[in-house]
């Protein structure tokens, strides 16, 4: 018999090409009605045209709406707090509506813990350590890469430390989430590379977590099959909205995935990555998904067949080693073919930093624990090694 484990996730996801344009009419699903929302975007979002219409849409509906667009592509403690003290918190919004990629998605789902909220987010790092509920939120990602819409989890930059950290809560699950794959027709190809490659990572460490659960492999794995059949074909030609809706919702699962089994030392060895050196998440993560796999080989060599396996990437006559090392090598060609370079030095990275990256990794214990294996320090180096060809 299996473990006790629990799931939860958002009320409401509504899926399909075209699917903000319902936004108006879906925010009767929440409990009160609404009439003040903060909109959380980026510029480049803006830019489309897009927010104008959202904007233009509740305005129908007698809903006021304030346009935040000033949270940064890696927000630290320090821009998140100031966005609340001077934007949010006097508009004082009834619900949190927040379009845009995994950072962004992520600094609104605290800013509507926040409004209910005194304490200051320090006090949040770790898990389940929000008092309140927040004010309700609609979230619509415009990536395909975090999952972060169906997830309690919220990143932030720590630059005193030069470390990513989590806070983690069921308060940070919002009330409605809009998949609408249409908004991702025009994303580059770098952020199409490395919000896909972090999709595919989700999935994976939360398939050989040590607290995976049927409901984690089954989301997983769906997961896996559709970013595996379809990365290439939305980083080549990224108007294929075939493409794109295959993506979204493997994102999607990734993130209802690492919600039920929690990621493991790819994102522990990833975070002092972006803190010290400002490499993107995704990008992070990529880099190091086939070595960190490679180290726990012999710990889940049954699981990383399975995988090969089930994306065809291996017969029924391999042994469970070879179609496992099929799957390592077939990561390391997805990252090839979309352009992610396998070379720290790139980002500045070199031997003498290696000693402060794997202390600091070290201190991501709630994400090691999930690891099928321990890492020493050593153990850690060796992997950031790897990466300095």
């Amino acid at each position: 018999m299996s473990n006790p484990y629990h799931f939860q996730t958002v009320k409401h996801i509504v899926h399909g090409a075209g699917s903000l344009n319902l936004l108006p009419e879906k925010l009767a699903l929440l409990d009160t009605p609404i009439k003040r929302i903060a909109l959380i975007t980026q510029p480049a979002i803006e830019a489309l045209g897009v927010i104008e219409q959202v904007v233009a849409g509740l305005a129908a509906k007698d809903v006021e709406v304030l346009v935040v667009r000033d949270v940064e592509p890696e927000p630290t403690i320090g821009n998140v707090e100031a966005v609340f003290r001077d934007q949010i918190a006097p508009f004082a919004p009834q619900a949190i509506l927040s379009i845009g990629g995994g950072s962004v998605l992520d600094a609104a789902k605290l800013f509507a813990v926040r409004l209910t909220n005194d304490q200051p987010l320090r006090e949040w790092l770790g898990i389940d350590l929000i008092r309140n509920p927040g004010v309700p939120m609609i979230l619509v990602p415009t990536t395909a890469g975090t999952g972060s819409e169906v997830t309690p989890n919220a990143i932030v930059t720590l630059p005193d430390e030069e470390l990513k950290v989590g806070i983690v809560s069921r308060h940070l699950l919002p009330q409605i989430v809009i998949l609408d794959a249409s908004l991702t027709l025009g994303l580059p190809k770098a952020i199409t590379a490395a919000t896909g490659m972090d999709a595919f990572v989700h999935s994976l460490e939360s398939y050989i977590s040590t607290k995976a659960n049927p409901i984690s492999d089954m989301f997983a794995m769906e997961s896996m099959r559709l970013i595996g059949a379809n990365i290439v074909e939305a980083y080549e030609h990224g108007d294929s909205i075939k493409a794109r809706e295959a993506m979204m919702l493997g994102s999607m699962y990734g993130g209802l995935a690492l919600t039920a089994a929690g990621t493991a030392a790819v994102h522990a060895l990833a975070y002092p990555l972006g803190g010290m050196f400002n490499i993107t998440h995704g990008v992070a993560n990529a880099m190091l998904l086939p070595h960190v796999m490679a180290f726990n080989l012999d710990a889940i060599v049954e699981r990383l067949a399975t995988v090969a396996r089930a994306l065809d990437l291996s017969g029924p006559a391999d042994s469970a080693d070879t179609a496992a090392q099929k799957l390592i090598d077939q990561i390391a060609a997805w990252t090839a073919a979309v352009d992610i370079p396998q070379d720290l030095r790139v980002f500045g990275v070199s031997e003498e930093h290696l000693d402060a990256l794997a202390v600091a990794a070290s201190k991501v214990k709630r994400l090691l624990a999930n690891n099928p294996k321990a890492l020493s320090l050593d153990d850690t180096k060796a992997i950031y090694r790897r990466l300095l060809p």
